[in-house]
């Protein structure tokens, strides 16, 4: 499965709390803008996007009562769209963004790395394809990395789309999935 983890910097006066609003934000033909851009900003390729999650989530603490890791990949608040099989969107505000930027500025890859490796490699061929999964993973890690940066430095905030979500039974992540 490969799928798209979508994700919008959103100047805060802009945000509204709405879920057709939101949705609106993902419009665009991506492949219209990867072909304009070069690469879409604000859409990170991940091939299972809850692994890319695992990297983070097993993190060591940041602080206890903040931890920015598991904001950067299926963290925000949920805001719920009509139908009960559609993935809700994530809204990250601008200080929870600037915080996960914060956080992978800092973060020690390899050491991520390390900490998930274990249950990730049989998932991707093993130890023997440890280097292609570990290259894949780094660059996802580069882009989020990029991503949050640009985000906190304008001082935005951030809308996400994850399609098919975790027990979401979301049909239009379907769509989305090669």
């Amino acid at each position: 499965m490969s799928a798209y983890l979508r994700l919008r910097a959103v100047p805060p006066p802009a945000l509204r709390n709405s879920a057709t609003w939101l949705e609106r934000l993902f419009e665009t033909d991506a492949g219209t803008v990867r072909h304009r851009a070069g690469r879409p900003r604000g859409e990170t390729p991940g091939r299972r996007y809850l692994d890319q999650e695992r990297i983070y989530a097993g993190a060591p603490p940041y602080r206890a009562e903040n931890r920015p890791q598991t904001q950067v990949v299926l963290g925000g608040r949920p805001v719920f769209r009509p139908g009960r099989h559609r993935s809700p969107l994530r809204v990250l505000t601008a200080a929870q963004a600037r915080r996960v930027a914060e956080f992978l500025a800092t973060a020690d890859f390899d050491a991520l790395w390390d900490f998930a490796r274990g249950e990730l490699l049989p998932r991707y061929g093993g130890v023997s394809a440890e280097s292609e999964t570990w290259g894949a993973f780094a660059s996802a890690h580069r882009e989020l990395r990029a991503f949050y940066i640009r985000t906190a430095d304008s001082g935005d905030a951030v809308v996400k789309w994850i399609p098919g979500e975790a027990g979401s039974g979301d049909p239009e992540g379907a769509a989305l999935r090669g």
